[in-house]
């Protein structure tokens, strides 16, 4: 038998997308509407020429002039050195990288437009690497955009393919008759006061007229802009409200406690063995979830509440319902630490319990042994764990539920969306779906709960347990790091434990581990006598398991460690917290580590040591973080600041989550957009449905279904 072979690209013809086609694959651009949604970042006044006289040093500027001098210099560098005359003065344009085919461009005699910050010199007027070309036709009659773009794709191939797709791009009207969104109206040449349509929007923001107001366009408040933040807004609730109306057509198990004939329900029998009271906070959200478990609609509930506010118990008690009702539970946490800490937790509370009814609570993780893996998954499938702890292990293929009911996802914004959807299909052969249970350490502000969270019922632990100390925060440039280890050493020698966090390096785990080990031999030699750990995030599971053990049980005095301990980990004996580099951390993360100490009785600190590096000073990004923490303990109102800070994006972990998040509009000042948007969308869904559906494939195409995940 005689094989050929051949290439993909002889068989069918293709060629091969070129470096600027593969760019704008990995930019998204692949849809004439994505390219005429895809934004410029700034622009360039192209539409005017400045006599070189006129030109004041600082401003960028575009000269029309001839070169009168054009050499080669070799030192102090090599670089080219052009000078250009117009008739009211001279200008150098200086170049240290240039090419052969520049050099012929600005040969002596060519007349040319330069574009470029103007300096001054000792010599007189000069530009550094200005953008220059041949000094041919019409002056543009609007602003030239400038892109966001990666490697490989040149802003002029950009500016071509955008050009063209706003050409070909169809975009009819979706808002219905009447219904156009609350935006300033602007004067158009006829003197007819009228909003911005969609076209005329997206034509306007990529080519606006030199007399447009630059400050309304970098903050986005120009008619134009409202028109796609509005669309925008429209889209993503239009996405959210469809899918809480999909959900309300499923149904789930109606979970009602059956105990037996005299017995206590399972979840009284839990309050019982509590050595604590529950809050009323706590009690409250807990009534909430058991009033959503006992019908057939499934639950979708967010359990927020700032760290420590005690939403582990109100877990347990949901699951306490779910199993008394003859049914299995899971819960999945996003690290093996914060697992760990629930799962010791679950036991202690719920074995005894279980272990009277012949059940018990399954461990169901990634780097388990094989014997005991399957003897997890056994008990799973034959419904002897009536609940599951664990992390992603839980939603992998072999898990075979017997009947899962309640699915509770900690630290939810920290899973991937086709991870959460794993774990709702478990229950998918029955034609039910399990109560979705969500808990977030991370507050959500007001403005993101009514966008991001549209479909979900919000239930907020809004106040701590008794006894929680407040914790005192401190701002120290790590000049003073001796005095803080100091500090260490006097907190030690009085029976207290020290935590030492390092930051992640540009997202480095190799340059990670190297920080935390130098700082972890660093504090060793400076604490002699003193027990120093080491945790993070490569070590060994079972290394990881024995150093938090050392730690626990107040045989090791300081644990030096990267971010694995952000949450979950709980030692009342720790009252000391000292983060490293803080200006690295977000603001919602460093909330997080400071609530790691201040839940004993001792007096806390939390100690945020900064570094101001080679400039001299914090940026102001950072200085707003570190200046929020130390202002305010309330996570609610750290959350609102993380926002502004943030933007909604990367405080909902988006870049794990799959989320069509905003790419336009701002929480926090397009509250009444947000509002419009939110009293439309019901009325286009339940009156123009065709609308409603052209309106959302236009803006979300593929992330649809994510979005409502």
């Amino acid at each position: 038998m005689n094989v050929t072979k051949c290439s993909s690209s002889a068989t069918n013809g293709a060629a091969r997308p070129s470096p600027a086609q593969q760019a704008l694959v990995k930019l998204g651009l692949t849809r004439d509407i994505d390219l005429a949604l895809h934004l410029p970042l700034r622009y360039e006044d192209e539409t005017r020429i400045t006599p070189i006289r006129s030109a004041r040093e600082g401003d960028t500027v575009q000269i029309e002039a001839t070169v009168t001098a054009s050499a080669v210099q070799l030192r102090p560098r090599r670089q080219l050195v052009v000078t250009v005359e117009d008739g009211t003065g001279s200008c150098e344009l200086r170049f240290f990288s240039f090419y052969p085919s520049h050099q012929k461009t600005l040969a002596v005699g060519a007349r040319l437009r330069v574009r470029g910050e103007v300096r001054g010199s000792f010599w007189g007027r000069q530009m550094l690497h200005p953008a220059f070309r041949k000094a041919e036709g019409e002056l543009p009659a609007a602003l030239t955009p400038v892109y966001p773009t990666v490697a490989q794709l040149p802003q002029a191939y950009l500016r071509r393919a955008v050009g063209t797709a706003l050409t070909r791009v169809e975009l009819p009207e979706t808002l219905p008759p009447g219904q156009e969104p609350p935006i300033a109206r602007f004067d158009s040449k006829n003197g007819i006061q009228r909003l911005f349509n969609l076209r005329e929007a997206l034509l306007f923001l990529h080519h606006p007229t030199p007399d447009v107001a630059l400050a309304t366009l970098q903050d986005h408040s120009h008619p134009a802009w409202q028109r796609l933040k509005a669309e925008e807004l429209l889209a993503q609730q239009l996405s959210q409200l469809t899918a809480k109306r999909e959900r309300a057509r499923l149904r789930a198990p109606a979970l009602r406690p059956r105990p037996a004939p005299g017995a206590l329900a399972l979840h009284e029998q839990l309050l019982a063995l509590l050595p604590f009271e529950l809050t009323a906070a706590q009690r409250r959200v807990s009534e909430e979830i058991a009033h959503d478990l006992a019908r057939t609609l499934p639950m979708h509930r967010l359990l927020q509440g700032d760290v420590g506010s005690g939403k582990t118990v109100v877990a347990a008690l949901a699951a306490t319902v779910c199993m008394d009702a003859g049914w299995q539970c899971a819960l999945m946490a996003p690290t093996e630490i914060l697992a760990e800490q629930h799962f010791a937790k679950l036991v202690g509370w719920l074995a005894p319990l279980l272990a009277a009814r012949g059940q018990q609570v399954a461990w169901l993780v990634g780097g388990q042994k094989k014997k005991e893996r399957a003897a997890m998954l056994e008990c799973i499938a034959s419904g002897q764990a009536a609940l599951v702890v664990g992390t992603h292990a839980v939603i992998q293929e072999q898990v075979r539920f017997k009947n899962l009911a309640l699915a509770v996802i900690d630290e939810q914004h920290r899973f991937g969306v086709a991870q959460r959807l794993a774990l709702r299909q478990k229950l998918a052969a029955t034609g039910l779906e399990p109560h979705m249970l969500m808990m977030s350490a991370t507050p959500i502000p007001r403005t993101l709960a009514m966008s991001y969270y549209a479909d979900l019922d919000v239930s907020t632990i809004d106040e701590l347990p008794p006894g929680r100390t407040p914790i005192v925060t401190k701002l120290i440039a790590d000049s003073r790091k001796h005095e803080v280890v100091a500090r260490i050493g006097a907190q030690v020698a009085a029976g207290r434990q020290v935590y030492w966090v390092c930051p992640l390096i540009e997202e480095s785990e190799a340059l990670d581990l190297s920080n935390a080990t130098a700082t972890h031999v660093e504090l060793a030699e400076a604490l002699p006598g003193v027990t120093v750990g080491l945790l993070h995030s490569r070590m060994p599971a079972a290394e990881k398991k024995a150093v938090m053990e050392e730690f626990k049980s107040g045989r090791m005095g300081v644990l030096v460690s990267t971010t694995v301990i952000e949450v979950g980990v709980d030692v009342p004996n720790a009252s000391l917290m000292v983060i490293e580099h803080a200006e690295r951390f977000g603001l919602s993360q460093l909330h997080q580590l400071r609530g790691r100490v201040g839940r004993g009785a001792a007096a806390s600190a939390c100690v945020l040591l900064y570094s101001t590096g080679d400039a001299g000073r914090l940026g102001e990004t950072a200085q707003g973080r570190l200046k929020a923490m130390a202002e305010t303990s309330d996570g609610f109102e750290i959350a609102r600041r993380d926002l502004e800070i943030r933007g909604p994006g990367e405080f909902l972990g988006a870049r794990q989550s799959g989320d069509a998040l905003l790419r336009f509009a701002d929480l926090a000042t397009d509250t009444l957009l947000l509002e419009w948007a939110r009293a439309l969308a019901p009325v286009m869904l339940d009156q123009h449905p065709q609308l409603a559906e052209r309106h959302v494939a236009r803006w979300l195409g593929g992330h649809a279904t994510y979005s409502r995940a």
